[in-house]
């Protein structure tokens, strides 16, 4: 375990203990309350998960760079752009991957237009953002994503 994972994990600690001491019944109250929250968003996070894995097994990397190292430049970043959207994928998981695919060849304004919108950008989590948030907030948070994923990988282009 890293130290900002442990650090995190001790401040909740504290910060729990802290509020087991000023109030219990609130507490636990609390507790219940994320508890059940957490359960009622389960399912759809685990069939976010599945969808995510199902969806990388159909799209390893390899093909993907096939198809984006293929295309003019232009083509190529909206194309990468439009398949980061499929799923949205954690940091830690999407920079080795984005790693994969510039050595495998793919250009770096295609590489980062898939990295930004496949940290940014989620059709998989859509259903339960626009559960938890609303649909017009979700659908204006996607856009501008996906707007200011192709304008980040422009700039990188320039700035690289």
């Amino acid at each position: 375990m890293d130290v900002f994972t442990l650090a995190i994990w001790l401040g909740t600690a504290i910060f729990l203990a802290i509020s087991f001491s000023k109030d219990k019944a609130k507490t636990i109250q609390s507790l219940k309350m994320a508890l059940n929250m957490g359960k009622g968003m389960a399912i759809s996070i685990f069939t976010i998960i599945f969808a995510i894995g199902l969806i990388l097994t159909f799209l390893p990397p390899q093909q993907i760079a096939a198809f984006v190292s293929d295309q003019p430049t232009l083509l190529a970043t909206v194309a990468s752009a439009l398949l980061g959207t499929i799923t949205l994928v954690p940091a830690f998981i999407a920079f080795p991957l984005v790693g994969t695919l510039v050595d495998a060849g793919v250009g770096i304004v295609p590489s980062v237009a898939f990295l930004t919108t496949l940290t940014m950008v989620g059709v998989v989590t859509f259903p339960l953002e626009r559960k938890e948030f609303g649909t017009k907030f979700t659908a204006v948070r996607n856009g501008l994503s996906f707007l200011f994923a192709i304008v980040i990988a422009v700039v990188m282009g320039v700035l690289l």
